[in-house]
């Protein structure tokens, strides 16, 4: 049974195909570690992307509501750029830690 074993493992195409398989493996360009980072790189890529995304349907509702509502415009020039109307006065607390 081993004196089976050892024919089969001297065998030409056998030993070929086990180098080929190694350096494929190990030792290529696209081996088995470049594809496994580039599988991890893949996936973050995607779901920074899916964040991204949802980032620019909020900010595309927050135009539209700007464009179209007045009282909301009004709302994110006195929160954003410190805006007021004449008869009013602004006072800012600001935290001690900052």
């Amino acid at each position: 049974m081993i004196n089976k074993l050892l024919h089969r493992l001297n065998n030409k195409y056998f030993i070929t195909i086990l180098i080929f398989g190694v350096w494929m493996l190990f030792f290529d360009n696209n081996n088995f570690i470049a594809q496994f980072r580039l599988n991890k790189t893949h996936h973050e890529l995607e779901m920074e992307k899916d964040y991204y995304l949802s980032e620019i349907e909020k900010d595309r509702r927050a135009t539209y509501e700007l464009i179209t509502d007045t009282l909301t415009l009004e709302k994110f020039g006195r929160e954003q750029y410190l805006m007021k109307r004449d008869n009013e006065d602004i006072y800012l607390i600001v935290d001690g830690e900052d």
